[in-house]
């Protein structure tokens, strides 16, 4: 029997109506979407920033509302047309505010890194003194990178961990608080997998009268289950993606107090951003209701259940695993132990099908894995999964890839993130 969109459709229901449609239209473009989609049935995928959308999510996506045009805020929009929009995105306003406890909610953002620049926009000025975690420790490109907007325009001043432990090493954080004064101290990292002491840093932002901010990227999955602490209740702003843990769309937000929810509205509209992406906004919605859900708090949980087994169980294969373990879904590791330096190892585990991200080492020159748990534990792999990954990244080190990517196929056929 040939293949064709409407059997893949059948096969792959997640595809939608449209698939079709696409086919007939664009060949092209339909094959790297069903190649994709194979890409990801068959491998790991254990980068700590990506997960599978639900259907919903993607059926949101995929709807009508891509078709709006949307400046400004529900009631006060700049194009005609937006009574349904509007509902769509107070509802997406009121989800976020109460699923996080938050007196104001943003869902506008295009990026996680579009939300931080709105934040650094509502409260500081170009040049003002910025405390934020290191590059080499974990801090991302917004938290003072050359290369980024906020190490143009701001004077970044890097925190980093203790050398032993690769904890947070606050006594440096109040001491290099004290010391420059900064406008505005970030806590928040992309490689750092213990939890924060958000009340610490709130002490020391009052201190030294301090904005926090919050780059509560990878964590805010985590924290809408409960499953981490939450940074709401210390920070002026928090700064998050609706992706990762959260398992909705590519995009960001931001959550504040009453008192500067105009000024952080202003700063994503009109400061940094035109018309927002309504389709996008809707399926913001649509997974702060799904991450409401009771089963969403036991996905998170078993989330850094799985992450811990699979930290555990790489030590026991002789990775050296940074902060001896994680609290978080997120784990790095040095592989030197196994003969590889992180991009090598990235290398071998991808031709192997397990994908995973390189990150800079605390502390030296090599650069190490970071990977995480959210997606297979969407596909519904456990514990006993954990420690079978970990001996397979171990295999394929020592140059046994052949044969792990035949089980990585076998392992990942068992737990399809789109069940038929």
């Amino acid at each position: 029997m040939p293949v064709t969109a409407s059997s893949v459709q059948q096969e792959h229901p997640v595809l939608g109506a449209g698939f079709e449609a696409l086919s007939r239209q664009d060949p092209e473009i339909a094959d790297v979407i069903l190649g994709e989609m194979g890409r990801e049935a068959t491998g790991l995928q254990l980068i700590a920033a990506e997960n599978f959308c639900s259907p919903a999510v993607l059926a949101a996506l995929g709807s009508p509302l891509a078709n709006k045009y949307a400046e400004g805020y529900p009631g006060a929009r700049h194009h005609g047309g937006c009574e349904l929009v509007d509902v769509a995105e107070r509802i997406a306003i009121d989800r976020a505010a109460t699923l996080f406890g938050a007196e104001h909610a943003n869902v506008q953002p295009h990026s996680g890194s579009a939300a931080v620049l709105a934040a650094y926009a509502a409260l500081l000025r170009p040049g003002d003194t910025v405390l934020a975690m290191g590059l080499p420790y974990g801090g991302h490109l917004t938290h003072g990178s050359p290369a980024n907007f906020s190490g143009r325009w701001f004077n970044f001043i890097g925190y980093g961990v203790d050398h032993e432990s690769g904890l947070i090493d606050y006594e440096q954080v109040r001491l290099l608080a004290r010391t420059h004064r900064p406008r505005a101290i970030v806590v928040g990292s992309i490689a750092y997998p213990r939890h924060p002491d958000y009340a610490y840093f709130r002490e020391i932002a009052d201190e030294v009268g301090a904005y926090l901010i919050a780059d509560a990227a990878h964590p805010i999955g985590l924290v809408a289950g409960g499953a981490a602490p939450t940074p709401v209740p210390y920070a002026d702003v928090v700064c998050a993606t609706t992706h990762k843990v959260l398992r909705g769309p590519r995009g960001g937000m931001l959550l504040c107090g009453a008192e500067l929810a105009e000024r952080i509205d202003r700063a994503v509209f009109p400061f940094t951003q035109g018309g927002a992406q309504m389709h996008s906004v809707a399926a913001k919605a649509v997974a702060f209701g799904e991450a409401a859900a009771p089963a969403f708090s036991t996905y998170t949980h078993q989330v850094v259940a799985n992450a811990r087994a699979l930290a555990d169980a790489l030590a026991a294969e002789d990775f050296a695993v940074t902060t001896g373990g994680t609290d978080t879904h997120l784990i790095t590791a040095d592989p030197a132990p196994l003969g590889a330096e992180g991009r090598t190892a990235r290398g071998l585990l991808a031709a192997a099908g397990m994908v995973v991200d390189c990150c800079a080492l605390p502390y030296g020159d090599e650069r190490g894995i970071r990977l995480g748990t959210a997606a297979v534990t969407t596909q519904g792999m456990r514990e006993p999964e954990m420690a079978r990954i970990a001996e397979l990244f171990a295999l394929a080190l020592r140059g046994e890839g052949r044969k792990v990517a035949a089980e990585v196929r076998d392992l990942a056929g068992n737990f399809p993130p789109y069940p038929a």
